[in-house]
């Protein structure tokens, strides 16, 4: 199957009654469309469609004889409009929320004929729009499996979503300085204290820790445009999945949590988990073993292969 950009055009009215002409771009990877289960795979905040492959962001858990195996699967990743991977860009990116973006990805299923997926997979700012896709449309995937994150963003991670909010809209260095703040949630004190360990840099005359931070700041502000990331720090802001839609979910449902995740934190994942246990009988949690936090579950492949090669 040919993985290159494909892109579909369409008219859309915001929740908040603003009309847009979305391009919604997408890849396929695997089996041809429609001779073999799909899977829909939703990205998180910085990724893009290009899931697998020599440069796959998550080509590490999807591609030929991996856990989502392309021998077995068509696999496909719609890039959130305005992420700016398809050259994309959305000026006015507060008009758009994560219900949004799940209403204009089942209208883009629906435009490919897409009636039925086998699973929706998404890791973060993803699997909250997996969870916006599933409450509006309830039997539209057999199985969900939503990675450190949940069907809505709480006080913490909201708090820390506008702090990202105010460094975007600084004059000096925005968006390098709102990753660095970013990195500092995706990963722990353990994580960066145990990598580090105070190491100086003579030759830089800074910590290596500074420098690692710098380093991500910098990359991110090459590859990614301000608005791009004002956009996606304005949806992972906002996932509201609707409770009482939740329970309506026909998917056999996955919830996978990093027990040290600070962005999504486990408790919250356990407990969203209980509220639907307590109302769906394929309802089942699994837990990463990670120092890393958020970042886990793009990091900690040898738990994440195994949880989702048992559930596939």
């Amino acid at each position: 199957m040919k993985t290159e950009l494909q892109h579909i055009n369409f008219p859309y009215q915001t929740d908040s009654h603003k009309e847009y002409h979305i391009s919604l771009s997408y890849q396929l990877f695997g089996q041809d469309l429609f001779s073999a289960p799909i899977i829909l795979i939703n990205h998180a905040l910085t990724g893009n469609s290009n899931v697998a492959g020599e440069k796959g962001w998550w080509k590490q858990l999807i591609g030929e004889d991996q856990v989502i195996d392309t021998n077995k699967y068509t696999v496909l990743c719609f890039n959130i409009p305005g992420n700016g991977y398809d050259d994309f860009l959305i000026d006015e990116w507060s008009d758009f929320t994560p219900s949004d973006i799940a209403n204009i990805f089942l209208k883009g299923l629906g435009i490919l004929h897409i009636k039925n997926l086998y699973a929706i997979i998404g890791g973060s700012l993803g699997g909250g729009i997996g969870w916006e896709m599933l409450a509006k449309n309830p039997a539209l995937a057999e199985l969900f499996i939503p990675i450190a994150c949940d069907s809505k963003t709480h006080d913490w991670l909201h708090a820390q979503c506008l702090v990202q909010k105010f460094l975007l809209n600084g004059n000096d260095e925005p968006l390098q300085k709102a990753r660095i703040h970013a990195m500092l949630c995706y990963r722990t004190p353990q994580s960066l204290n145990d990598r580090f360990q105070n190491t100086y840099n003579q030759d830089k005359q800074k910590l290596e820790s500074e420098d690692w931070l710098n380093y991500h700041g910098k990359s991110l502000a090459e590859r990614f445009s301000l608005k791009s990331y004002q956009l996606m720090n304005h949806l992972l802001m906002n996932i509201n999945a609707n409770d009482k839609d939740l329970g309506k979910i026909k998917a056999r449902m996955h919830m996978i949590s990093v027990d040290t995740d600070l962005f999504f934190p486990a408790s919250e994942i356990r407990m969203c988990f209980n509220k639907l246990k307590a109302e769906k009988d394929d309802v089942f949690y699994h837990e990463i073993k990670s120092i890393h936090g958020h970042d886990a579950f793009l990091m900690e492949y040898e738990q994440l292969n195994y949880i989702i090669k048992n559930i596939l």
